[in-house]
């Protein structure tokens, strides 16, 4: 059973990412605010649901939370910047596009970049330990997922719509075949040893 919250009787937003490590696509990230006293033993790392389960339990997250927000750095955004700096950008997006001010954030991981005025603990692990941190994961996942799951309608040789973006031996091998796309990440390293790759007509 995850904690329903570090401290009672105040507004904490629960915030995480999904799409750091992949070759391919945004990095989403997503704030949620629970309800005073919410418990749902459903929740845990969304790595640990499988995606039906993730599906459900995201309509339920915003159904029930008091405030959510999903938001996103562009392929381009991650290659300007790296992709740690994006990722807290697209933290910062999700808590600006809150409903309600939090309190307090929870953030998953060991690093942030402080939000103006709103004090915060990065919790190693912390989607397996905040029904927050882990309700703002599965929204992430799921709305990366389905962003994904589009960009494989326009390009259906990488599987996107199974991998993710993520760098499987199949992706790779993709990139090799057919190149790299708009949508991969020239700042990463997209073929094993540095391999050069064509771009993708």
């Amino acid at each position: 059973m995850l904690l329903p919250y570090h401290t009672a009787e105040r507004h904490e937003a629960g915030c995480d990412e999904a799409g750091r490590g992949c070759l391919a696509g945004p990095v989403f990230a997503a704030a949620v605010i629970l309800p005073s006293g919410y418990s749902n033993p459903e929740l845990n790392d969304s790595k640990q649901l499988d995606e039906a389960t993730r599906n459900d339990l995201r309509q339920q997250i915003e159904a029930d939370a008091l405030a959510w927000a999903v938001a996103s750095c562009s392929v381009a955004e991650i290659d300007r910047h790296n992709i740690f700096q994006a990722s807290y950008q697209a933290m910062h997006r999700a808590l600006d596009a809150l409903t309600t001010r939090p309190d307090f954030l929870l953030i998953d991981g060991k690093f942030f970049i402080d939000y103006p005025g709103i004090d915060h603990l990065c919790v190693i692990k912390g989607d397996g330990k905040y029904q927050s941190i882990a309700a703002a994961g599965i929204l992430a996942k799921t709305h990366r997922d389905a962003h994904m799951l589009g960009l494989h309608r326009e390009y259906p040789q990488f599987a996107w719509h199974t991998n993710r973006g993520y760098p499987t031996k199949a992706h790779r091998a993709a990139i090799e075949t057919h190149g790299a796309t708009v949508h991969h990440r020239r700042s990463f390293t997209l073929l094993a040893g540095g391999k050069q790759y064509a771009l993708f007509p």
